[in-house]
């Protein structure tokens, strides 16, 4: 089972990366109001958690970069997940918005908060 989910890791990867979606085009002032407002984001995920791809995916189609964490390799980032979040299920956006934190966990929620947050 374990080389299943390695194998099967190893060709989403590959796939994600033959098929990269093209990030959308901004004058440099208008990406950097984008990459302040994306500064209080952060994304725990799994890298070959096709639900993760998922939403990196969308994170590249809007040209937004935020900080991305290991929650299966960095005991830190999984601890911190455990703790503030409620649960090692990834993947999970951190909010960071007028002071309070907000983790939204489904993929599809995270991708309809970047489209609406940054489009």
């Amino acid at each position: 089972m374990k080389f299943i989910r390695w194998f099967l890791g190893k060709v989403i990867l590959t796939l994600n990366f033959i098929f990269t979606p093209r990030g959308i085009k901004r004058d440099p002032a208008t990406q950097q109001e984008i990459d302040q407002k994306a500064s209080s984001l952060a994304l725990y995920q799994f890298e070959a958690c096709p639900f993760c791809v998922k939403v990196r995916r969308a994170m590249k189609r809007q040209s937004v970069k935020f900080d991305l964490r290991d929650a299966k390799n960095d005991p830190t980032h999984r601890e911190e997940l455990r703790t503030n979040g409620g649960a090692v299920k990834v993947p999970c956006l951190r909010i960071e918005k007028d002071g309070e934190t907000t983790w939204m966990y489904e993929s599809s929620d995270i991708v309809n908060y970047l489209e609406q947050e940054f489009a």
